[in-house]
């Protein structure tokens, strides 16, 4: 598996709301998107940050996985996502066959239309890990 860069890192919010003013106002970034994605239950706002992004994350459901993970642990970092160019399916096969804990094992359909799958935090030391393949624009990066 190769990783090309560090895609996103996403962030768990109460309110995107409340939590926008500060990464425009105090840090200087651009929210130059927001979405909900249903099949996770989130709402979801994205900043530029050079090459990487900031995903902040709040939840549309009290039972959806980030309003679980606010409960549990507060607002705050909840995952890191990797850019891998050959593929969320085969990046994920051969996690599982390291003896990697995968949470999926084919990818799945992710904010901006990226694919993506997650490895356990039981195998990766404690962080919740996104692999990410941007989707296909007719165009290839060279």
């Amino acid at each position: 598996m190769r990783i090309s860069h560090i895609e996103h890192l996403g962030i768990a919010v109460k309110s995107l709301k409340d939590a926008i003013p500060y990464y425009e106002r105090v840090l200087g970034f651009e929210c130059y998107r927001t979405e909900e994605v249903p099949d996770q239950k989130v709402k979801v706002a994205f900043f530029r940050v050079g090459e990487t992004k900031i995903e902040l994350l709040e939840s549309t459901d009290p039972e959806g996985p980030i309003a679980k993970f606010i409960d549990k642990r507060g607002e705050g970092v909840h995952h890191v996502a990797f850019a891998v160019p050959t593929g969320v399916d085969n990046a994920l096969v051969e996690m599982y066959n390291k003896g990697i804990s995968t949470i999926d094992m084919r990818g799945r359909k992710g904010a901006e239309g990226f694919t993506i799958g997650f490895l356990h935090p039981k195998s990766t030391h404690g962080v919740l890990t996104e692999l990410c393949e941007r989707p296909y624009t007719g165009t290839i990066d060279l």
